[in-house]
């Protein structure tokens, strides 16, 4: 039996089932409104659920929010405004009989560990987002949980505070001894922080392994936008290519492609050296990205509303069975 074994249901937003090991750091990405952040919470007690999330043998649903042993962090921190870093930090050892001399002592070690030591004196409205968000880190930490909930803490971040954060936080995650829940919307997190990955669709899990697996071979296309691939479905079966792998014309391709598409470009956006297109393909047919040159996207004009034909070989293509990992 695993050391996490949840099965719940939150009427009308979210029912869910997997399991996880002491060590485990499971990334939960989805569409807006898939219901990651209910998941989050049911498990944390903060909205009403039911069925079990079975942690080291007690099931946390039979038990107040304060007695399941959990590290929180969400996206808006819920800082106490009132109290500096420190006294934030050493709030939840003081609530769990810890002196306030030894809950303080801890408190700096977390803050020094994230990297704001020299805070513990400021009071949230003196931190900036990336600072506060590292403040409330340290507090879920501080308490050594078994289980640590978090709600998209880079959201709001800008890029250059997110990714040092990111980094922070793989490091603390790896050397963790619990179980992390980390909601995120981006492809970095699922990829590089967590080693496996849930993925919630219209409130259900669709997919659930390693961020190999799931990067590989995505069954929703929002999974498949995250990690930069093109998947088209037939039945049970889809076919994942790169959009390196799409050639765009102008005219329909008389060549060798099987694939082809007739579309509009929706979106035109810089990636790296290249520019990638989203082409919009008639018919209610499916939404595709294509990465091109920036002398072919001159030369052909491949600017917002151009109609163009957009093709794969077949060679280019995987193609894989649609099953929940």
């Amino acid at each position: 039996m695993s050391d996490l074994d949840a099965s719940l249901e939150v009427p009308g937003r979210v029912s869910a089932d997997f399991a996880a090991d002491r060590g485990d750091v499971i990334a939960v990405i989805g569409p807006n409104g898939a219901g990651k952040s209910s998941l989050v919470k049911a498990v944390a007690g903060l909205v009403p659920a039911t069925g079990r999330v079975t942690l080291d043998g007690r099931n946390l649903m039979e038990l107040p929010t304060r007695e399941r042993g959990l590290g929180v962090v969400f996206q808006d921190q819920l800082l106490f405004p009132h109290l500096d870093a420190r006294d934030n930090v050493a709030y939840g050892p003081r609530a769990r009989g810890v002196t306030r001399a030894d809950a303080r002592r801890r408190a700096d070690q977390w803050l020094s560990a994230l990297g704001v030591g020299d805070l513990a004196h400021r009071r949230p409205g003196q931190l900036s987002g990336g600072q506060a968000q590292r403040v409330a880190i340290a507090r879920a930490l501080v308490t050594d949980p078994t289980l640590l909930l978090l709600d998209e803490p880079m959201s709001g971040l800008d890029v250059g505070v997110a990714t040092s954060l990111r980094i922070e936080l793989a490091r603390h995650l790896s050397e963790f001894g619990g179980i992390a829940l980390l909601v995120t919307h981006d492809a970095l997190d699922a990829l590089t922080v967590a080693n496996r990955v849930l993925v919630l669709d219209e409130g259900k899990v669709a997919q659930f392994g390693t961020p190999h697996e799931v990067s590989q071979r995505p069954v929703t296309d929002h999974v498949a936008r995250l990690v930069g691939l093109n998947v088209i479905r037939a039945g049970d079966e889809l076919r994942a290519f790169e959009p390196t792998a799409v050639t765009v014309n102008l005219t329909e391709p008389t060549g060798s492609a099987r694939h082809r598409w007739a579309g509009r470009v929706a979106a035109v956006t810089p990636h790296g050296a290249a520019l990638r297109l989203v082409v919009r393909t008639a018919d209610n047919g499916p939404e595709l990205i294509a990465d091109v040159t920036p002398e072919a996207a001159t030369e052909l004009e491949l600017t917002l509303g151009r109609s163009v034909w957009v093709s794969v070989k077949e060679t280019s293509v995987r193609a894989y069975t649609n099953r929940t990992q």
